[in-house]
């Protein structure tokens, strides 16, 4: 009996060291920004701090960037178009984290390829970037504690998703469900017997990325693909009470002028108003309401509703 008290006692020890070997994992709170490119600095600078609404800031990450922010920790972050980009216009997607030193040795510990170290900003934010099963780039980012952003005039504080191309759901599930621990929210498509978008919130907060699976088998951008389609899949959306409210406070004031845009609003498959706007490079930006006015097709809500 004294010898199994003590298999016993080296077994649970041995737990307890394995337990601690893999630290917690930090908060994911929410969206931060999206990163995405212009061919026209000027026309995107006009199209995010005059349509959008955001305010304009200098970029803590890289010099040649600019931010338009929405609020003290979420924005949309514009960089030079590259060389070689081809008709990609994103360049990676922002979540915010209450840890970032913390998230990177997470990671870590659980076999993912990180950097070094995290990157420290001019403005007291912390950052760090992974790659995702599919190869999207996604950046862990501790906003500073001082943050401000005044953007008054902006159709909406709150950045309440960001979607992306996606080939396999399976594959992105492993990693920001099993790994992140991020919710299912909601499901959908054009046709009920067909997944077209999967949502999936943050695990502290109710913000959640869209899986635009839209791209068939492989990963990348599909050869066959137009820049226009990508747009439309590479997008983010703005919180709304009400979006009909969001679209004619733009239209009254003249801010559609040679914007791309829906004629009016609709209420999307989700049962949720929205309204479809594009930058000059076709980046899709969506005013959506926090909460379903119809009910949604294809699968019901099945986590709380982000709000203003």
């Amino acid at each position: 009996m004294k010898n199994l008290f003590l298999v016993l006692a080296v077994l649970f020890a041995g737990a307890g060291v394995s337990a601690q070997s893999t630290p917690a994992r930090p908060k994911i709170t929410g969206v931060s920004h999206l990163a995405v490119y212009t061919s026209d600095p000027a026309a995107t600078e006009h199209y995010y701090t005059v349509t959008i609404g955001a305010v304009k800031q200098a970029d803590p990450e890289i010099p040649k960037g600019v931010r338009y922010a929405l609020s003290a920790t979420q924005f949309i972050e514009v960089l030079p178009l590259p060389a070689n980009a081809g008709i990609n216009r994103m360049d990676h997607a922002g979540l915010n984290t209450d840890d970032a030193e913390g998230m990177r040795k997470y990671l870590a510990a659980k076999g993912l390829t990180v950097p070094a170290s995290v990157t420290k900003g001019s403005d007291g934010s912390r950052w760090f970037a992974v790659k995702d099963p599919e190869g999207n780039t996604i950046e862990f980012v501790q906003p500073p504690a001082n943050a401000k952003a005044d953007a008054p005039n902006v159709i909406g504080h709150h950045i309440i998703h960001v979607g992306f191309l996606v080939h396999s759901r399976e594959k992105e599930d492993a990693f920001y469900r099993g790994l992140l621990g991020f919710k299912p929210y909601w499901w959908g498509g054009m046709q009920n017997d067909k997944i077209d978008w999967v949502s999936q919130q943050v695990p502290d907060g109710h913000d959640w990325i869209e899986y635009m699976l839209a791209g068939g088998p492989g990963t990348g951008i599909p050869a066959n693909m137009s820049q226009r389609t990508l747009g439309v899949l590479d997008h983010f959306a703005i919180g709304q009470n009400s979006v009909d409210d969001g679209f004619k406070t733009l239209k009254g004031a003249g801010r559609l002028e040679g914007v791309r845009c829906d004629e009016n609003t609709k209420i999307g498959k989700d049962g949720k108003g929205q309204f479809n706007l594009y930058d000059p490079d076709g980046i899709r930006a969506e005013l959506m309401n926090f909460h379903a006015t119809e009910k949604p097709c294809c699968s019901s809500f099945t986590a709380e509703d982000p709000a203003e």
